[in-house]
């Protein structure tokens, strides 16, 4: 059962979130609060997933972020956004996100989005995704996507295009026919070598790298020596 905490400043979106996960066999609802209590809250459950408001009036949802991310067993949190939050996105991305959704998402998105984030992957709303691309890369360096890539190997390319279509480690394993043991191994090594990005982060890098067509499947690689690495 995958365990997860609503926290939104609005009763009504927690009630409506509630309603819309307590559909799904496998996803239990184990609290719902506002900013203020999300930190105790998600201390005393352990949910696997925070689906996390980005802006409140009591405690913001960057504040919630880092507390939670500094915890011993930090869980996945997907920010809960608006078109209107924009300017608060690359920041949550720094911060530690590994997904963010509008909070209009359809239900069976959002569902899936649960299950996706508690098996390892991250989620980007589309309705979000050019913002927060154009967000994080605007804050960052100035070295471009293909300089990143260009040192890791064949087999880590193909692993960071995994990651720009969201898959977690059990999708990749399968899609690539590996142990899924030797995936994480493959994931930490090209975290580190991007310089120690987390999942989304890396997943921005792979579409702006073209590693990702638009239809979410992973371009096809070059052979050549290590391809097999």
């Amino acid at each position: 059962m995958i365990r997860v905490a609503v926290v939104d400043d609005e009763q009504l979106v927690r009630s409506g979130l509630r309603m819309i996960l307590g559909t799904a066999p496998d996803i239990e609802v184990v609290a719902d609060c506002g900013g203020g209590e999300a930190v105790a809250t998600v201390r005393d459950c352990a949910p696997d997933v925070v689906l996390l408001d980005i802006r409140m009036p009591d405690v913001d949802g960057l504040t919630v972020l880092r507390a939670l991310r500094a915890a011993p067993r930090p869980p996945a949190v997907a920010m809960l956004t608006t078109f209107d939050a924009n300017e608060y996105l690359a920041a949550a991305l720094r911060g530690g996100a590994t997904g963010f959704l509008l909070k209009d998402t359809d239900p069976e998105q959002l569902v899936q989005a649960v299950r996706t984030l508690a098996a390892g992957g991250s989620v980007l709303d589309p309705g979000v995704t050019r913002a927060v691309i154009g967000g994080y890369l605007a804050s960052e360096a100035e070295t471009t996507a293909a300089e990143a890539v260009s040192v890791l190997t064949p087999r880590e390319r193909e692993v960071l295009a995994h990651l720009g279509a969201g898959l977690a480690n059990p999708q990749i394993a399968e899609r690539m026919g590996l142990a899924p043991s030797t995936v994480k191994d493959h994931v930490r090594a090209v975290l580190g070598k991007l310089g120690g990005l987390n999942r989304v982060q890396a997943a921005i890098v792979a579409d702006r790298a073209g590693l990702v067509t638009a239809q979410g499947k992973q371009r096809p690689q070059d052979e050549g020596p290590g391809a097999g690495a």
